[in-house]
């Protein structure tokens, strides 16, 4: 699956990934491939990229994260 983390500021970051992991405000969650269609709120805190290279950790202070036909376009207030 691809995604996609954005900030107002710049493209953060944009790959394939294996798994993602995302500080949910109702509670943490993962999106995995072939996830249904989400689109949910994200609270401040680590934002978690499985890659076939490794993990990738970017903590963000909220936003928005959309999961459409296996492509994941996170919207972040801001990266810290």
């Amino acid at each position: 699956m691809f995604i996609e983390i954005i900030t107002p500021d710049k493209k953060v970051f944009a790959g394939e990934a294996v798994s993602a992991s995302f500080p949910g405000t109702q509670g943490s969650f993962q999106i995995l491939n072939n996830h249904a269609p989400l689109v949910s709120t994200i609270g401040k805190g680590p934002v978690v990229v499985e890659t076939k290279d490794g993990q990738k950790t970017y903590t963000v202070d909220g936003g928005v994260v959309e999961v459409l036909n296996n492509k994941i376009l996170v919207l972040a207030e801001a990266i810290l």
